[in-house]
């Protein structure tokens, strides 16, 4: 016990300021005081009932390791003092005042002072632990009001569970700050009631305008409108210059106009259903499209505002978003990023129910995917659709999945305006000072249903009850202005009609005879960049390179840096490749793949890729990122180009995602069109995880949304007895989607089509996606070789004509594409079959079907002609030939049986199907389809 006698010495305020460290974070203070503590946390939690008081001045306490230490009784009551505290920081929010409509669950255990070993006795009792709040030695009663002010009013904070003390620290002081209470202007207060009535008048006015007409009404969640003005403005102050947000419905329209300037005659449009003056656009409805514009901010700066368009799948937006932001940062705001700001509004049931927002807040903080933090919003109605919130999640809040990454996340009262923006203003300068992601979730309800023709009396028909005689947000702030003598009982009448009136204007202009007219999304970045049809798709392109250009690239990556030690392996993989090019002058898949990227990088070309496991690739081709043995330090030769050095090479192996991966990507590639980008599935049928981009953006974007996106698919494909996941890339599905000009998809099966398919993606005029259907056994096949004359003079073949046959000899004319062909070829020699000619398409859509028409003819004497695919016949690209090219329907088709999954797990059953179709292709009397 002597050795602890100091503790009857010693100021308590020296131990509540150790004691409140540790309980925030155990490793800052000294081992022997952290062992103490952890011993008298022991003890007390141990007796709360009896906390070995013997007397009413000292007490003894046991500490784990057996020791008992007198402590005297004020000391004690500082402790549990700074554990009350400590009890409303971490769990404060459970008993805030956030829900307007309806009473908040129950929670246990209370924040009761018995719960901490105090009692009513205490209450007027000076505690040096005031301090640790910035409000000096105060009474238990101040330090309540002041906890209570802070943590359980209209504002609920979650922040304790960050792991980095002074990120904690920072946000306690910043609470302390009045309370956790806004101190703003009058001139302030009515800036935010200005913008509150646009949002409720602009909403009335539709409601009035155009009855039962969806539009997704943000009544009950207002106060998103001032949240995200005073977001941007003071976002601007701070050095932001261009804002990329993603929202889906919910108040869509709302902040297209408030906030984007969107003119309403254009909205008022697209509920009068005008057809739209291009032909080949469909448009989308209203609440999906995007919008860029600029404004100015009340301080005078001119920003860059982006709201991108967005499906019905709610949350897809997420990825699409930070893809835009981080080719915006990389481009035009490398050296400062926080000058790009991403923010995303999301719905409650969505958030906490759509997988994707997990994967978009696992990418935050990785290299290929950070944006300098995202400020996320969630327009909480309690209600997904019709699913109350207890059947929508398994989690306290719909925002936990936050936590992740150890973000702080504020909930807040959606009907205390000043609330909301207070913590929309925390949360700006959370993400500006440390480029992380911060949570607000604005807690209010729907005051309709899911769209304004439902019926939410159905299923909710008490909360409804509730919110019928519920005021709207700006009425209620209203009311609290008109108190405080800030506006006269006219104010908000007069605000009401000069915005209304405005409205009435705009609605008579749309009126007009006129066709909507659709802005480009972000038009500035797309400038000289046109539409095009299928007939310019299919136009040849110059894709030729210097070869004493190339020839300096293959040096560049074909020689490691010296003086550092790699692998024997990689030494001997960079020889060979040098060897390759210098030599032997045969070049294999890899070789044409970095080539392509160092010949656009030479002309000016970024070059991103990202996907599992690609700087290496999943077949250790590519090796794009190499390693020293010792340290591990990662070379990219294509960063190394010298003189050459025009673009760069980003490359990043991604978290294990495709869906959001595929929509970062995309997103990436929607902002810069002057960038190869490229995602690449570890298999190619693993793109099926990114099912929602391929549909809603990949195939649809341009018809929707009239946005053009050149994101590059790479999908390993091909039969080599490795089973059903491992085998198709599914193309059947991509090409179901190809219709009129909305994507190219190919197969491509030489170094040097890869490298002219590449360098047409970025030398065209336009843009269009690419799927391309890539090797894996062929990445090494020793007949998968082009020339670097081929590279450097030749140009994208859509279809490969058989160099070898002798036309007149030919009585079987072969179209098959991919991998197929090599195992054909192989078949064709062991057959010594001089009468086959083996036809390559290349580019499956669009179809070259004239170049097909006119091999057909010059194949005279042949008579018959055969499509052969090793996939299934319910799969691969026969349903497409039949759809694209009529002479098809009189093919012979050699490919396996119709089946379920794409290939048999069974190596030597899938050996056997596959020797049927060779056999097949070469003796029309083996039809395997006969065969069980």
């Amino acid at each position: 016990m002597d050795k602890y006698s100091f503790l009857n010495a010693a100021h308590t305020s020296f131990f509540a300021e150790l004691y409140d460290k540790y309980l925030t974070n155990p490793d800052s203070i000294e081992p022997s005081w952290r062992a103490f503590f952890q011993g008298f946390d022991f003890g007390l939690e141990s007796s709360l009932d009896d906390l070995g008081i013997e007397s009413e001045k000292t007490g003894m306490v046991v500490l784990t390791n057996g020791k008992q230490v007198e402590m005297p009784e004020t000391l004690q009551k500082e402790f549990q003092v700074i554990r009350l505290i400590d009890g409303y920081r971490t769990r404060g929010h459970l008993f805030t005042k956030t829900n307007p409509v309806r009473e908040r669950r129950k929670y246990e255990p209370t924040l009761e002072i018995a719960n901490f070993g105090l009692t009513q006795e205490d209450m007027n009792t000076v505690f040096d632990a005031g301090k640790i709040l910035g409000i000096g030695p105060s009474t238990l009663k101040e330090i309540i009001t002041h906890l209570e002010s802070i943590y359980c009013n209209s504002i609920g904070v979650e922040y304790m569970y960050i792991r980095t003390p002074e990120r904690i620290q920072w946000i306690q002081d910043w609470l302390n700050v009045n309370d956790n209470h806004p101190n703003f202007t009058a001139d302030e207060k009515k800036n935010i009631l200005r913008k509150l009535n646009e949002a409720v008048s602009f909403e009335s006015f539709l409601h009035t305008k155009y009855v039962g007409q969806k539009r997704f009404s943000l009544e009950g969640n207002e106060t998103l409108i001032p949240a995200l003005d005073v977001i941007i403005e003071k976002a601007a102050d701070q050095g932001v210059k261009q804002f990329v947000m993603g929202m889906a419905h919910r108040g869509r329209l709302n902040v297209l106009t408030n906030i984007f300037g969107k003119s309403p005659k254009d909205i008022f449009s697209e509920f009068d259903g005008k057809d739209y003056e291009e032909t080949i656009f469909d448009g989308d409805v209203k609440y999906h499209l995007g919008w860029t514009s600029m404004r100015e901010t009340d301080s005078g700066k001119m920003v860059n505002m982006n709201i991108a368009p967005n499906p019905s799948h709610l949350e897809t937006v997420n990825s699409v978003v930070e893809g835009i932001a981080r080719a915006k940062q990389d481009h035009d705001h490398v050296d400062n990023v926080s000058e790009v700001l991403p923010i995303l509004v999301h719905g409650d049931a969505a958030f906490a129910g759509q997988g994707v927002v997990y994967e978009v807040i696992q990418m935050a903080r990785l290299d290929g995917y950070a944006t300098g933090g995202t400020i996320h919003i969630v327009v909480n109605n309690q209600i997904g659709f019709t699913t109350n919130y207890l059947d929508a999640r398994s989690s306290t809040y719909c925002t936990d999945v936050g936590k992740v990454t150890l973000s702080p996340v504020l909930h807040v009262n959606a009907d205390d305006a000043e609330a909301v923006v207070h913590a929309a203003t925390f949360a700006l300068e959370y993400r500006m000072r440390y480029q992380r992601d911060v949570f607000l979730d604005l807690l209010g309800y729907r005051k309709y249903g899911h769209n304004e023709g439902d019926e939410p009396k159905f299923t909710q028909p008490l909360l409804y009850k509730a919110i019928s005689k519920h005021d709207n947000p700006r009425d209620i702030y209203a009311q609290k202005l008109l108190a405080e003598g800030i506006i006269d009982k006219d104010y908000v009448s007069r605000l009401e009609e000069d915005y209304k009136t405005s409205l009435e204007e705009d609605l008579l202009d749309s009126r007009k005879i006129e066709k909507t007219r659709i802005t480009p999304f972000m038009q500035d970045e797309w400038e000289g960049f046109q539409q095009v049809t299928e007939e310019v798709m299919l136009a040849p392109m110059d894709t030729t390179y210097d070869l004493k250009k190339l020839d300096e690239i293959a040096k560049s990556i074909t020689a490691l840096p010296e003086g550092k030690k790699f692998l024997r392996k990689l030494e001997r993989l960079v020889e060979a490749r040098h060897a390759m090019y210098f030599e032997d002058n045969n070049l294999d898949w890899a070789m044409g793949e970095l080539l392509a990227y160092g010949s656009l990088i030479e002309e000016g070309y970024d070059v991103r890729m990202s996907g599992q496991d690609v700087e290496r690739g999943t077949f250790s081709h590519r090796h794009a990122v190499i390693k020293t043995e010792m340290h591990e330090e990662e070379i990219t030769l294509l960063n190394e180009l010298g003189s050459n050095q025009n673009g760069k090479f980003h490359i990043y192996n991604s978290l294990l995602s495709e869906y959001a991966v595929m929509g970062f990507d995309y997103g990436y590639a929607m902002a810069s069109p002057k960038t190869l980008t490229i995602w690449e599935a570890q298999f190619g049928d693993f793109s099926n995880g990114a099912q929602i981009i391929i549909d809603q953006y990949l195939s649809a974007a341009e018809d929707k949304w009239k946005l053009q996106n050149g994101l590059v698919l790479l999908l390993p494909h091909g039969y080599e007895g490795q089973g059903a996941e491992h085998s198709s890339a599914r193309m059947e599905r991509y090409l179901q989607l190809c219709a009129k000009d909305n994507m190219f998809v190919a197969d491509v099966t030489t170094p040097a089509n890869l490298f002219h398919l590449f360098r047409r993606q970025m030398k065209a005029g336009f843009r269009k996606p690419l799927v391309v259907f890539t090797p894996k056994s062929l990445l090494r096949h020793p007949k998968v070789v082009s020339t670097k004359e081929e590279m450097a003079n030749g140009s994208f073949q859509m279809v490969i004509d058989d160099a070898e046959a002798k036309v007149s000899k030919v009585k079987t004319l072969v179209f098959c594409t991919g991998k197929f062909y090599y195992d054909l070829l192989d078949k064709k020699e062991e057959l010594n079959r001089d009468d086959v000619a083996l036809v390559r398409v290349e580019q499956l859509f669009p179809l070259p079907a004239d170049e097909m028409r006119d091999i057909i003819k010059k194949y005279k004497n042949a008579d018959d002609i055969v499509w052969a695919q090793e996939e299934p016949r319910n799969m691969g690209a026969w349903g497409h030939m039949l759809m694209h090219l009529d002479e098809a329907k009189q093919f012979r088709v050699a490919s396996r049986r119709f089946y379920g999954a794409p290939a048999a797990g069974s190596a030597v059953r899938s050996k056997r199907r596959h020797a049927q179709v060779l056999e097949y292709v070469f003796d029309k009397s083996k039809d395997n389809m006969l065969i069980r």
